[in-house]
């Protein structure tokens, strides 16, 4: 079964009681799809699993309890209210004994629907975090894996970003995932069930790219054997992603434009327009501030299309996500490649965590992928990773590792507590902070008997930042 995000599942045999719980419900800003039967029901939870449904109990073709029935055999997630107009206790106790979340009975006001549709969606939510966080499985976030706390801004940002209309405008470097946060803003939005039709700027021809977006009729040009939509008419109702906007010709850039400013797309090779309605969202690893300044980027799309910013960070910034996105891509490249391995070694995480991934979650993806290929064991450990990221960043004193074992490299507590916060400099003067903060740094991971991750916790700052700043003292006296 699929599962595009939040939506209310309304099963209701009158066609205009059913349009009126839609016009209820509209305020919340979630999508929602209707059945008339019970067989009509069940098909629809099977295309898409409903984070809520609002359940008649005398249908024309079967018994709502029956419907109850086979949701909990087939272990469906979602939360049912069930609404009839024959209420009793009796009839009551049942349904919530089959699985019912609630109950109402006809008639009711529109504010009593959306109070007791809102409450089951908080509890939905609520219910989601608690099994993630007590599963001991990643932390997702519709397709995203880690809670850093960079992590949980970008989060928010989409949560309050999705029921809107507003465009969308998402930067960051290559492979942090602008493209997932495309698709979350659109699974949680109340388009969730039309389309999310992504087209890349960067890997299109200049020649091709507007019959791309807007189509093209037959004989437009050479090659256009037939009449094709393009992704904005393929979008219609949805999401259409621009991925890498900023490649965009200018000449391409005032059509799109227009396009946003009508909602009117006019095929290549036609003077008719078409009247399409999609959410826009796009995406660049650049800094489109600077391209407008440097007449890359129009002003005026740039301000159509920013409305709402998202800021994608690094891998490196993201703490311990590291691990948790290594440990579920090594389960998924090990089952594809079936393969033993089960989890990282202590020694590896260290060397992920220590490691600045220029390339980010796709760097990342490609050294889990090439260790399972190449590799045969239970636990992925540092030795593999040494062939792809190289040996671990070594103390700037003595060269060896920061590791659990490092015993002989650890200087004595009593010669870490004579360097003090007294000692600011020959003659009292003021040091460099760069040089005040490697000695806090170097004693903090003294007085954690060697271990980066425990000083890091104890100076409350992420492990990888600790690595990083290792590695360039390092470099530095290399």
């Amino acid at each position: 079964m699929a599962d595009h995000g939040e939506n209310i599942l309304i099963i209701e045999d009158s066609p205009t009681l059913s349009l009126t719980y839609e016009a209820y419900l509209k305020p919340l800003g979630i999508a929602t799809r209707r059945a008339e039967t019970g067989q009509e029901a069940l098909q629809a939870i099977a295309d898409q699993v409903p984070t809520v449904i609002l359940l008649d109990l005398k249908l024309p073709d079967m018994d709502g309890i029956d419907i109850l029935k086979q949701l909990n055999q087939q272990k469906v997630g979602s939360r049912v209210i069930v609404i009839t107009a024959h209420g009793s206790v009796t009839v009551a106790v049942e349904a919530m004994r089959e699985g019912a979340s609630d109950f109402l009975l006809k008639p009711f006001t529109a504010e009593r629907l959306t109070t007791t549709v809102n409450n089951t969606l908080e509890i939905s939510r609520l219910s989601s975090l608690v099994e993630q966080f007590s599963s001991g499985t990643p932390k997702k976030f519709d397709r995203f894996i880690g809670d850093s706390s960079v992590m949980k801004a970008v989060y928010r940002m989409i949560e309050d970003s999705a029921p809107s209309k507003a465009s969308v405008f998402i930067m960051g470097p290559s492979g942090t995932g602008k493209e997932l946060c495309a698709e979350a803003i659109h699974n949680l939005g109340p388009r969730a069930s039309k389309r999310f039709v992504a087209l890349n700027c960067a890997a299109i021809p200049e020649n091709l790219i507007e019959s791309e977006i807007f189509g093209h009729l037959k004989g437009a040009f050479t090659g256009a054997t037939t009449d094709r939509d393009g992704a904005a008419v393929a979008a219609d109702g949805g999401t259409l992603f621009l991925d890498e906007i900023c490649e965009m010709p200018l000449d391409l850039q005032t059509k799109l434009l227009r396009f946003i400013q009508t909602g009117q797309v006019v095929p290549v090779g036609s003077n008719q327009p078409i009247k399409v309605d999609v959410r826009f969202v796009c995406a660049t690893n650049r800094i489109p501030a600077e391209e407008v300044a440097a007449g890359r980027f129009r002003e005026d799309l740039y301000y159509r299309l920013h409305v709402v910013p998202i800021h994608m960070p690094p891998l490196k910034d993201r703490g311990h996500d590291v691990l948790e996105i290594a440990e579920h891509l090594l389960r998924q490249y090990s089952a594809e490649e079936s393969k033993a391995f089960t989890g990282l070694g202590d020694d590896a995480k260290d060397r992920l965590l220590a490691h600045s991934w220029p390339g980010n979650v796709r760097e990342l993806g490609n050294v889990i992928q090439s260790i399972v290929v190449l590799n045969d064991s239970d636990r992925l450990t540092a030795d593999m990773l040494k062939p792809i990221l190289g040996a671990m960043p070594s103390t700037p004193s003595g060269g060896a590792h920061y590791d659990h074992s490092a015993q002989s490299a650890r200087p004595s507590a009593t010669a870490v507590n004579e360097t003090t916060s007294a000692d600011i400099g020959a003659g009292g003067g003021i040091e460099p902070l760069a040089v005040v903060e490697r000695r806090v740094i170097e004693r903090a991971i003294a007085l954690s008997d060697g271990r980066v991750r425990k000083a890091a916790k104890a100076l409350e700052v992420n492990p990888s930042t600790l690595y990083r700043k290792l590695a360039s003292w390092e470099e530095g006296t290399a």
